[in-house]
């Protein structure tokens, strides 16, 4: 046994996380711990790894066992690389080998002697343990494996995105193999690929793994134990999270069962009591009755806080058939193409996945779809009867109550109607009166899709929808998404959503687009006899009137919106580094860095101005010179 969790309790003041959890955890365990946002999950993380202490109750450690977390933020050295973030998995290795060299000197003076003798032994077996002479090859297989080829190995941390940090983070975790791997959601900001090498590499972990994951697919994948966190309490499941369902239910059941029982004769000795006390000839037997009533435990209830939210996603107006054509789509971001000469038609009532590796264009591609941003040739046009609905990755933070959100865009509405429908979306009782500002990135999400269940739209576009959701909301959105007879376009790396929906799936590679007819076919890309659908058996219909005309005027009118957009960001610039070198900034490094990130993205945002003003620049003179040829 590794771990013995006694009778734990943790409060933070008044309100009370965990009370009296009692589990265990032995070598080889791969343990998904699930349960509704709120319940604990990461304060009993901190609690086995260490980072905080119990205020009840024991966490106890078998002797020598070492742990390793992965907590959802955490920092590196910026100024380190990638490859000399993954050498400080072998310090104490890298430090014997060091201190090796010097002992075999000393050796070479004073030969024969025990005491050094021992102690080059000793770092021989640290060296040993550890595989350090296999350390190059360990971390180039464990680098590639999480999505960092050898190209980026000399990039420094500190420029890396907030999801690279993360990635790195765990893929030197994985090097120092601890005896018991906690991972706080290690599947957030992982492509599919990069996944499916980390289900591979943790199944056959030498050690333990406890884990904590939204994610369906990955919990199915891995876990062969699920503790659920409900009630300040874990109750434990075998199986993974597709065997734990069914056992929870068949739980539930048993216990209502029983609890309608108690409730029942508890009634009955009641009812005995309230009749017989009052009468002689029976009172000594109301009186029994009545110790055995105050003596009696009567079972609770189920635990209903990770109940499944049930909810649809409707539509009114019927629109033209062929919703979203797309004709020679072509989409570059300075020198990079994301997407080049692609024709598809995506007709009323589809379902397309787009999907991909990190970086590759999906959510670029999802907002020139949906007419946020311009395709840089090409063209996308909505059928007739389009009726939009988005969902972005990032939801904005707002003003005003949970309850005005809805209220104020729909001011007929009753409280009792605003609150009901909010309770479809888990809002309920006082929640519905909390501060917008205040709502977690989950809280936000099912604020959106509850304002986009009564916008009735008939086309729908959704980037990563299940982010940032705990199980039980996704399962809720699959569920709806999958019973919609809209049109949806969405981009996610939601393994189990995509084989729910069984719908076709765009993926996008360096620059291509290359389709699978459902997530079996992308699942087995690498298989012999696996062949993608070619766009081109799907072609968009040919013959777009005065093509030419409406093209000059979009140039014209994106100049001139692109040229506004570069000079407001030049003045943002200078804002900001203003700003960095106000004394009170320079003396808060939290704040120094945010407003250096920011100064960052804002110069490169507006150097993709440049690169486009340019690129539409060069074709108005083309567009002239046409015209002049004409004329």
């Amino acid at each position: 046994m590794l771990i013995e969790l006694q009778n734990l309790g943790k409060s933070f003041g008044e309100h009370e996380v965990l009370k009296d959890v009692n589990a265990s955890v032995e070598r080889g365990d791969r343990i998904g711990i699930v349960g509704a946002n709120g319940t604990g999950k990461t304060t009993l993380l901190r609690l086995l790894c260490g980072e905080s202490l119990p205020d009840s109750g024991d966490a106890a450690f078998a002797s020598g066992v070492t742990c390793g977390y992965l907590e959802q933020t955490g920092h590196l050295d910026p100024d380190k690389d990638i490859y000399e973030t993954m050498r400080l998995a072998f310090q104490p290795a890298l430090d014997a080998m060091a201190q090796m060299e010097t002992l075999q000197k000393e050796l070479a003076k004073k030969q024969d002697d025990p005491a050094i003798t021992e102690q080059i032994n000793h770092c021989n077996a640290v060296i040993d343990a550890m595989d350090a002479y296999n350390m190059d090859t360990q971390i180039k297989k464990v680098l590639n494996g999480m999505g960092f080829p050898a190209d980026t190995w000399k990039k420094r941390a500190g420029v890396l995105s907030g999801g690279e940090q993360t990635r790195l983070r765990l893929a030197r975790l994985l090097l120092e193999r601890p005896d018991i791997l906690i991972l706080d959601e290690p599947t957030n900001h992982l492509d599919l690929e990069t996944m499916e090498w980390l289900e591979s590499y943790l199944k056959t972990y030498r050690g333990a793994v406890l884990v904590v994951s939204h994610d369906r697919y990955f919990l199915d994948a891995v876990c062969t134990r699920i503790w659920e966190l409900s009630g300040k309490t874990i109750y434990t499941y075998k199986g993974n999270y597709s065997a734990y369902l069914p056992q929870r239910q068949a739980a539930d059941e048993r216990q209502q069962k029983q609890h309608d029982q108690d409730v029942e004769k508890a009634a009955k000795l009641q009812d005995y009591i309230d009749r017989n006390l009052v009468r002689a000839s029976t009172t000594k037997m109301a009186q029994s009755r009545r110790k055995q009533l105050e003596k009696m435990e009567i079972t609770e209830a189920p635990r209903a806080d990770a109940q499944v939210l049930k909810f649809r996603f409707e539509y009114d107006i019927e629109p033209y058939d062929e919703l979203v054509t797309m004709k020679n789509l072509s989409i570059r971001v300075g020198e990079r193409t994301l997407l080049e000469n692609l024709d598809y038609v995506v007709h009323r009532g589809d379902k397309l996945v787009i999907a991909g590796p990190n970086g590759t264009g999906k959510s670029t591609l999802l907002q020139v779809l949906d007419g946020k941003r311009r395709p840089s040739s090409g063209m996308v046009r909505l059928g007739g009867g389009a009726k939009v609905g988005i969902f972005v990755q990032q939801q904005v933070r707002r003003a005003g109550r949970v309850v005005d959100a809805i209220w104020n865009q729909y001011p007929r509405f009753t409280e009792l109607e605003v609150r009901s429908h909010l309770a479809k979306f888990g809002f309920r009782g006082e929640e519905v009166f909390k501060d917008c500002a205040t709502l977690s990135g989950g809280e936000l999400a099912r604020l959106r899709f509850s304002e986009l269940a009564l916008e009735r739209p008939n086309l729908m576009f959704l980037d990563e929808p299940t982010n940032h959701l705990d199980i039980y909301m996704r399962e809720s959105l699959t569920e709806a998404l999958s019973a919609y007879t809209g049109t949806l376009l969405l981009v996610t790396h939601d393994r189990y959503l995509m084989q729910t929906l069984g719908c076709p799936i765009l993926y996008l590679e360096n620059g291509k687009a290359v389709f699978y007819r459902d997530f079996a076919a992308l699942r087995d890309r690498s298989k012999p006899g696996t062949e993608p659908v070619h766009s081109e058996e799907k072609p968009a219909k040919q013959g777009y009137g005065k093509e030419q005309r409406r093209r000059r005027a979009e140039v014209r009118t994106r100049l001139k919106a692109v040229e506004k957009e570069i000079e407001d960001l030049g003045a943002h610039i200078v804002e900001l580094e203003n700003e960095i070198n106000d004394p009170e900034v320079l003396r808060d490094h939290l704040l120094l860095r945010d407003k250096c990130d920011e100064l960052d993205d804002t110069r490169f945002h507006q150097q993709e101005l440049y690169d486009e003003w340019e690129k539409l620049a060069e074709e108005q003179e083309k567009m002239e010179a046409e015209d002049a040829q004409n004329m």
